[in-house]
């Protein structure tokens, strides 16, 4: 790999590892366990590495974000996880930010040019 393809890479990361936290709160207002996280986000254009999941889930669990609940009624045992109260409040105010985000990166993103070409 190229030094220019992996710096890219590097940069894609950095993008998208604040996006995936969002992703994975916007699917949690039913219970999902990993996989069907990993299934769902897939489904949606989202690709979520396992070893990339596992790890959030804990942490927002931790961050008290998400409840969570063992199923040992099937074959093999699965967490389930779920927004808590506080992970409900704090997706709210995520996508209000991330939306204000997407509208200032757009602004800025269209209007590139305008002060090489003079404009005040």
């Amino acid at each position: 790999m190229s030094d220019e393809n992996e710096h890219l890479d590097k940069l894609m990361q950095e993008l998208r590892r604040g996006t995936i936290t969002i992703g994975v709160l916007s699917q949690l207002s039913n219970p999902q366990y990993g996989y069907s996280l990993v299934t769902m986000l897939a489904e949606k254009g989202i690709q979520v590495e396992p070893g990339t999941l596992y790890p959030l889930l804990r942490r927002l669990e931790k961050q008290g974000l998400l409840d969570s609940k063992w199923d040992t009624n099937e074959a093999r045992p699965r967490k389930y996880y779920l927004l808590s109260e506080t992970g409900k409040s704090v997706y709210d105010l995520l996508v209000v930010e991330w939306k204000s985000i997407v509208e200032s990166l757009n602004h800025v993103i269209e209007n590139k040019g305008d002060d090489e070409n003079g404009a005040d």
